[in-house]
């Protein structure tokens, strides 16, 4: 069953894999003791901290093992902004930020810091620019990632790393998903990554603090890791961890792996919008990593979506609010204002054949067209097709009671429906009404305010604008086509 998800975690390296279970029988003692066993398991310690500072490119006492990438982050953020305290108590970061950074941020907000999230383009990409623009004498911290976890998309780390440094900012720098494929360039201040993202075993992060940057761990002080990351080291993971990122860097192999990998990924990101009609693929076609695709479908479930890929034998995920346990939309697909309706991430992992990315697009029309055969959605093209049972109740033409005037007009009822029945329903009516006259429709599901203007973009319609109901809101499609 080919696996098209090692963007959430790569299959475990065969390197690991060894590596680990020698581990298990050389590195189990405590390596803060002074015993045979005790010296042995730190001298396996020191040896993956040094294997895995050169792949990073710091020195080995910069870096510090952490039970997760998130913890990384999560300690990271929290100790640099601590340090930088007198300096000033603001928080910058990107709106596509792993959710760590946004939760970290939440943090600091509460307790009494400001935090500023900066926008990025519709590809994902925040501006270098944007960025220096923000800094300020009571800047503390920065944080950046060096590539998008849903999109795939590669932040300018270098050029932002040369503004905050210019500024006597620290920059933080989420490496998670790039690491792999190599270090990330720059004079940034602190790196965050995760071992299950390259083969490593879960249950291991990095944390780097380059020296001259003001750190200052916050939590009970803890004798190990250089008080950065308390508790007993899971040595064997952590040996696990750093031989295989180790093999990576020192494959021959790996840059040719990584140019073939993007090759199937340009394969995938050209021939989807030919097979499947109402498909935007996002994030940066150029600048991104080697290995991610990202595509959201038109008048598609997501979760029926990825549970039917799973029937036809594809692991694959998604960023969409159909899929999420909130039921709200994907914060990174929102900040894009891309769709995000039926969204499906492939991230092939290394070895990744040829064919295995052949039959997925052989089966994904198939797929896609039966989801929404089932939901009742527009066939190709746009066309309208009967409304399937429990769809949308059509009113007629009304004012409405405020803003924006131009609401007036065919009104579609979706309250109470969830996506991608209120896009649906708003594109079996547009060509009901005059070019110029407008359409409303009712919702009270979070994703109509991102998926109903994305809708528009893609339909080449005007949307015109919501305003508040007395359940959910009101958003108003002028049609133009």
């Amino acid at each position: 069953m080919p696996y098209f998800d090692a963007a959430s975690t790569a299959p475990l390296h065969p390197v690991a894999r060894e590596a680990l279970l020698a581990s298990l029988d050389e590195g189990w003692a405590d390596p803060a003791r002074l015993y045979r066993e005790g010296r042995r398991a730190r001298l396996l310690l020191d040896a993956a901290r040094e294997a895995a500072a050169e792949a990073v490119g710091c020195r080995p006492d910069e870096l510090v093992f952490t039970p997760s990438g998130t913890q990384a982050v999560h300690t990271g953020v929290a100790g640099a902004l601590a340090a930088r305290r007198r300096a000033g108590r603001r928080l910058l970061y990107s709106a596509v930020e792993h959710s760590s950074v946004l939760h970290a941020a939440e943090v600091h907000e509460a307790a009494g810091g400001t935090r500023v999230e900066l926008p990025v383009d519709r590809t994902g990409r925040v501006a270098a620019g944007e960025v220096a623009a923000a800094l300020g004498t009571d800047t503390a911290l920065v944080c950046l990632q060096s590539a998008n976890h849903e999109v795939g998309t590669e932040q300018p780390v270098d050029e932002v790393a040369e503004r905050c440094r210019e500024a006597g900012v620290p920059l933080l720098v989420d490496a998670a998903q790039s690491l792999p494929w190599g270090p990330v360039p720059g004079p940034w201040s602190l790196l965050a990554a995760s071992a299950h993202k390259w083969g490593g075993p879960p249950g291991v992060g990095l944390l780097v603090v380059r020296k001259g940057t003001r750190f200052a761990p916050q939590g009970p002080a803890d004798e190990r890791e250089s008080g950065r990351s308390p508790g007993f080291e899971n040595l064997p993971a952590i040996v696990a961890a750093a031989a295989s990122l180790r093999a990576l860097r020192a494959d021959p192999g790996t840059d040719g792996e990584a140019a073939r990998l993007r090759l199937l990924v340009d394969r995938i990101r050209t021939r989807v919008p030919e097979l499947v009609p109402d498909v935007e693929v996002v994030g940066d076609p150029v600048r991104r990593l080697p290995h991610l695709v990202t595509f959201s479908c038109l008048y598609v479930d997501g979760e029926t979506l990825l549970h039917e890929l799973d029937r036809a034998g594809f692991s694959v995920s998604s960023g969409s609010s159909c899929t999420s346990s909130t039921l709200t939309p994907s914060h990174v697909l929102r900040a894009m204002g891309v769709l995000s309706e039926g969204n499906v991430r492939i991230s092939l992992p290394y070895g990744t054949a040829e064919a295995e990315v052949e039959r997925f697009l052989e089966v994904l029309p198939r797929v896609v067209r039966s989801v929404r055969e089932r939901l009742g959605g527009p066939a190709a093209g746009g066309e309208e097709v009967p409304a399937a049972d429990g769809g949308a109740a059509r009113t007629a033409p009304a004012a409405p009671a405020a803003e924006p005037a131009e609401a007036a007009g065919l009104v579609v009822d979706a309250l109470g429906k969830r996506c991608p029945i209120p896009v649906i329903e708003l594109a079996k009516v547009i060509g009901e009404v005059p070019v110029g006259e407008t359409v409303t429709v009712l919702s009270d599901d979070e994703a109509a305010r991102q998926d109903i203007p994305a809708w528009c973009t893609m339909r080449d319609q005007e949307y015109v604008g919501e305003r508040a109901a007395e359940r959910g809101a009101a958003y108003v499609v002028r049609r133009r086509a």
